[in-house]
């Protein structure tokens, strides 16, 4: 017999921030497992590239922009009727110390990583309370665990998108939708290839990583298939780590194989 408890067969997927890295290994991965995929991001030509390369829907769209995603959504509504699940991934970064951010830096990841997904997950989930069923899920950090140096807006936002999660889990739960979050570890994509091939980082993120590796964005799929799917069925407002047991623990700088 089939066993449909983690199946998303045929489900409507909504994915934000989709062109590349872990949107893309997402949304491939609900596609290859036959969801009907609504990709979006900025850029209409990577876009539309990777919306051929993995059977998707493409929509443009840039979640800093309050106008574009409620034209997103009535686009998607129109074509599919309706949005079973919402991924909220679209994220961006600047790395520097405190003293140094403008203002428009502040700005520019703030919009795309708190008002964007707040304001996308309000569109969809009107469609879903509508319909009273819908599940969402939020991308959110390993700086929830733990805020990384010299990167603190990105943190305020990732740890801000969190409490979006377990507030709008609080209050739609009653009427049929769940919402959960994802937090990945570090995870090697186009925008953190440059960064982690320095060596002496990568010694230090498998050094603290349990599982002695740096993630991949297909890595976190099989979580985001299970979120989405009933097996979760009962779950909701949670943040679930896909971080190789970063956030599990310190490692000490001590060689206990000499003791």
């Amino acid at each position: 017999m089939h066993d449909t408890l983690f199946s998303v067969r045929d489900q409507i997927v909504l994915v934000s921030g989709a062109s590349r890295g872990i949107g893309r290994a997402i949304a491939e991965g609900f596609a290859k497992r036959g969801a009907k995929v609504i990709i979006t991001g900025r850029e209409s030509a990577t876009l539309e590239k990777t919306a051929r390369e993995i059977s998707a829907t493409s929509i443009v769209c840039d979640v800093a922009d309050g106008k574009a995603i409620d034209r997103l959504v009535k686009t998607a509504l129109a074509e599919f009727t309706h949005i079973d699940t919402l991924i909220n991934v679209a994220g961006v970064n600047r790395r520097m110390l405190a003293e140094k951010l403008s203002e428009d830096d502040y700005d520019f990841i703030l919009d795309i990583n708190l008002k964007g997904p707040f304001l996308l997950s309000l569109a969809a989930g009107k469609a879903m309370l509508a319909r009273g069923k819908g599940n969402q899920i939020n991308i959110v950090s390993l700086n929830n665990d733990r805020p990384l140096k010299g990167v603190m807006p990105y943190a305020m936002s990732k740890a801000a998108l969190s409490h979006m999660t377990r507030s709008l889990a609080m209050e739609w739960g009653p009427r049929g939708i769940r919402v959960n979050a994802i937090a990945p570890g570090f995870v090697l994509t186009d925008l953190t290839k440059k960064l982690w091939s320095q060596p002496q980082m990568q010694a230090w993120g498998e050094t603290n990583t349990p599982l002695k590796r740096l993630g991949q964005p297909e890595d976190m799929v099989g979580t985001a298939l299970f979120l989405a799917s009933e097996a979760s069925a009962w779950m909701t407002g949670q943040t679930l780590f896909v971080d190789g047991g970063f956030s599990a623990g310190l490692v000490w700088p001590i060689d206990f194989g000499s003791q």
